[in-house]
């Protein structure tokens, strides 16, 4: 199985030293990288070009004009080659088992079509400073799985085939656009969860500042959710009817309040269990 790395860059020239080391010591080594250029306003271009030399693994290509992370993201798709895909931030790393890990899941189980870890957060000299805690199992085959609160995170490789099955990643959902193509995917078979942290998340203050557009973020992750629940064809939750159309985010998150309950969280673990017992 070939694995595309897919990397958006824009300004993040400067960090992508450890992105491409990390990218060279992985174990597995049937990849490539294709890396997008959002028409950088510094010297990421050719910083990049500077780091990659010759090596005909490293592709980089360009927008035209600044068309934002959706739209890169989904061209970057277009590009690859390889059956499995994965995004990594230019201003991020991965840790050597990052791809292997990803690839002996899909050789295993074909059913599963998405696979994600955990991360670790670091300061900007991508010293570890905590792993994030939220990530596990998810129940499969779930018309009332969203992903939220987040579970599926860092590091996410996924089917190209099977995303082509779906109708592609939205890019006018801007900030939530990986919240779109999870949930995609996740409708079309099973997702699988790694125990382990194969990603290195840069924290520094270019990334910091993007937290002004959490507010956003929420805003358009609710859409995501909504076009979800629309997909679905999805008339009620827990008794209360899906709105016909999106008015604000707090409806919708409003829907999934009972998702917290004891009981229902009983019953997820329930779930769980026997997919898990059933799987082996």
């Amino acid at each position: 199985m070939k694995f595309s790395i897919l990397i958006a860059n824009y300004n993040n020239g400067k960090y992508f030293k450890d992105c491409y080391q990390s990218i060279l010591s992985q174990r597995y080594q049937n990849w490539e990288a294709i890396i997008l250029d959002d028409v950088s306003t510094d010297d990421s271009v050719q910083v990049i070009k500077n780091i990659i030399g010759n090596d005909k693994r490293f592709k980089i290509y360009h927008n035209e004009v600044n068309s934002g992370v959706g739209i890169t993201k989904s061209r970057l798709i277009e590009l690859a080659d390889g059956e499995i895909c994965g995004f990594v931030d230019p201003d991020d790393a991965l840790l050597p088992t990052a791809i292997s890990s990803a690839i002996e899941v899909y050789k295993k189980n074909p059913a599963v079509v998405l696979t994600y870890s955990l991360f670790t957060k670091c300061d900007e000299n991508l010293n570890p400073q905590e792993v994030f805690k939220s990530g596990k199992q998810v129940i499969n085959h779930s018309p009332y799985f969203f992903n939220s609160p987040i579970q599926i995170a860092h590091f996410v490789t996924f089917k190209r085939a099977i995303y082509n099955q779906t109708q592609k990643m939205d890019s006018s959902m801007k900030i939530a656009e990986d919240q779109d193509l999870y949930l995609k995917m996740y409708e079309k078979g099973k997702v699988y969860f790694i125990r382990e942290s194969n990603y290195l998340y840069r924290m520094h203050p270019a990334g910091i500042s993007q937290n002004e557009n959490k507010p956003r973020s929420r805003e358009y992750f609710a859409k995501v959710i909504f076009n979800a629940m629309k997909r679905r064809n999805l008339k009620k939750i827990n008794g209360i009817p899906v709105p016909s159309e999106f008015k604000n985010a707090e409806e919708i998150y409003r829907l999934l309040e009972y998702q917290n309950s004891f009981i229902t969280r009983i019953k997820k673990k329930a779930i769980l269990l026997t997919q898990q017992i059933l799987n082996k």
